[in-house]
């Protein structure tokens, strides 16, 4: 049972106040300071931030006037209803993301009111009891929540919640080093959940793990260079028993290989397969937005190894935290134009046509030099090699 604060706004020039009233005494609870992290820098900002929302041309055509947000949806999908281009969220609520990247949270059951005063637009929680003109009074509450009525998510969970963790790329080829599987119980090859596995190698202290097969090189399609190493994810894996190296009558000693147990698989670990320290899954709360300084990088794969993607789907980017993305980075999705001869006359020169805007991205997971993305709406599939910019 977790406890969050929930707010009631409709003073336009309030809203950044109360958010960030509510995060700071948020970020004073030790439970979820990871999760609200909070400067004084940031609050002094937000007071001194009035909400200016999005021009009223920036909404989507019918867009509600009220929308009772409901169990399933995601900030995206809300988005998308009020604004033709979701990205702008942050707008459309008054935040300065410069220096706030929590998004405002809302929960099912919320009223959302779309204002318009003086050509521009804004989002407010109004009363779900009353109509969307009803004057609600701006007073902090508790409410304890279980995780199905928690607040909603950016874009859907179930999409991208393995990726979180299963989904890695390796500055290096750490993983020739690391420790390996060397035998099966009973001699299996094939080991699935509850089965036991023997590892060899430096454990260190590490308990739980997760085990990876054949990383790939993820080479830069402009620079050729390699940028990381993908490997693909098996399953998970808890030491149970520490190995020991017993003398022997051969090369002086027996390495005596730990002993682990299978905890999940998302295909059989075999002999030869390799170990790295799990990783914990970043459920923070995140909000789309456009990045902050111009992007110009391209697709470098597709995970799973598909020949195209399509929505939905998952792909890897040329760029990551060292060009400023950021977990919730919107970028926009690009086919180059092709090269061909002008067909209008005879012996027609070699033109370029215009690069064709084909869908989005939405960055989740974040590397030094490249980032994981998830395709939305997306007109034609996704290769590599398609270009990623600003929206």
């Amino acid at each position: 049972m977790t406890f969050r604060f929930r707010s009631a706004i409709t003073q336009p020039a309030a809203a950044l106040n109360f958010a960030m009233l509510a995060l700071a005494v948020l970020a004073a609870t030790p439970s979820v300071t990871q999760a609200f992290p909070i400067t004084p820098q940031q609050r002094e900002t937000a007071n001194q931030v009035a909400a200016k929302g999005v021009p009223l041309s920036e909404l989507a055509e019918n867009a509600p006037d009220t929308y009772t947000v409901k169990r399933g949806d995601t900030l995206w999908h809300i988005s998308g209803m009020f604004l033709k281009s979701p990205w702008r969220w942050p707008e459309l609520w008054g935040m300065n993301l410069d220096q706030i990247h929590n998004p405002h949270l809302i929960y099912p059951g919320q009223l959302l009111v779309l204002e318009k005063i003086d050509g521009m637009a804004r989002l407010k929680i109004g009363n779900s009891v009353g109509g969307a003109g009803d004057t609600v009074k701006l007073s902090p509450s508790i409410r304890s929540e279980s995780s199905e009525s928690a607040a909603i998510s950016s874009i859907p969970m179930n999409l991208i919640g393995p990726f979180l963790t299963d989904a890695m790329i390796f500055d290096e080829n750490e993983l020739a080093k690391a420790p390996r599987i060397v035998a099966g119980e009973e001699g299996h090859l094939m080991l699935g959940r509850g089965n036991t596995a023997y590892v060899l190698g430096d454990l260190g202290n590490t308990r739980s793990w997760q085990i990876f097969r054949e990383p790939k090189p993820l080479v830069d399609p402009d620079t050729k260079q390699i940028l990381g190493y993908e490997a693909r994810f098996v399953g998970s894996a808890d030491r149970k028993q520490d190995g020991e190296a017993r003398p022997g009558a051969q090369s002086g000693g027996l390495n005596v290989p730990a002993t682990f147990v299978i905890t999940g698989n998302r295909e059989d670990a075999q002999v030869g397969d390799r170990l790295a320290p799990a990783t914990v899954r970043d459920f923070a709360p995140f909000v789309p937005h456009a990045p902050a300084n111009p992007v110009d990088g391209k697709i470098v794969s597709l995970y799973g190894d598909a020949l195209s993607a399509g929505s939905n789907q998952i792909v890897s980017l040329n760029r990551g935290a060292r060009d400023g993305l950021e977990r919730g980075t919107v970028l926009a999705l690009w086919h180059e134009g092709a090269v061909t001869h002008d067909k209008s006359v005879q012996k027609g020169g070699l033109i370029k046509l215009p690069d064709e805007r084909i869908g989005s991205v939405f960055v989740f997971r974040v590397f030094d030099r490249m980032a994981y993305g998830l395709v939305m709406g997306t007109t034609q599939p996704t290769l590599p090699g398609d270009r990623i910019s600003q929206p």
